[in-house]
C-alpha cells in the first residue's frame, strides 16, 4: 500500500515505468519473472495490447501515425515550398568495401583521422539548402 502523501488526488495513476531488457532469445520486461520472453520487441508490444499480463493494464495502441496527421503533413510541405537551409561541414567520402555498420564507421573515422593528421584533408563548410524542387 502507497503512503497517503502518494495517492493520486484527482483519481489518475501514478506513472510507472518498466524496463524492457534482451536476452539470448528475444525481449521481456525487467523483473517480471512471469513474463513470458517475446522474439521481438513488436510481439512485446502486440501481446500486451491484447492482455496485460505483468502490466497493469492493456497498452492502447494508437488507430492512426500522429504523423500523418493534416496539420502534420502541410506543416512539411509549407517547409519544402519555403526550404530549409544550414550550414554543414563536409569532410571526406571513403569506400567501406564490404564492411557495413559499426566496423565501417570505425574504418572511416580511424582513415579519416590518419588523413588528417598527414593534412591531406581539409574539411570545407558548406552551404546546404533543401526545397521541394532541389537540393543546393
Amino acid at each position: 500500500m502507497l503512503p497517503m502523501y502518494l495517492l493520486p488526488s484527482d483519481g489518475t495513476e501514478l506513472v510507472r515505468h518498466f524496463l524492457i531488457e534482451p536476452s539470448p532469445k528475444g525481449v521481456k520486461l525487467k523483473g517480471c519473472n512471469n513474463e513470458p520472453i517475446f522474439g521481438t520487441l513488436s510481439a512485446l508490444v502486440y501481446q500486451h495490447s491484447i492482455t496485460p499480463l505483468a502490466l497493469p493494464t492493456k497498452l492502447l495502441l494508437p488507430e492512426y501515425d500522429p504523423a500523418n496527421t493534416p496539420e502534420h503533413i502541410s506543416a512539411a510541405q509549407q517547409l519544402l515550398q519555403q526550404g530549409a537551409a544550414c550550414n554543414v561541414t563536409y569532410i571526406i567520402s571513403l569506400d567501406t568495401e564490404s564492411l557495413t555498420g559499426p566496423e565501417a564507421a570505425r574504418r572511416c573515422i580511424d582513415q579519416t583521422f590518419e588523413l588528417l593528421k598527414q593534412k591531406m584533408v581539409q574539411p570545407v563548410s558548406v552551404h546546404f539548402k533543401v526545397s521541394g524542387d532541389l537540393i543546393v
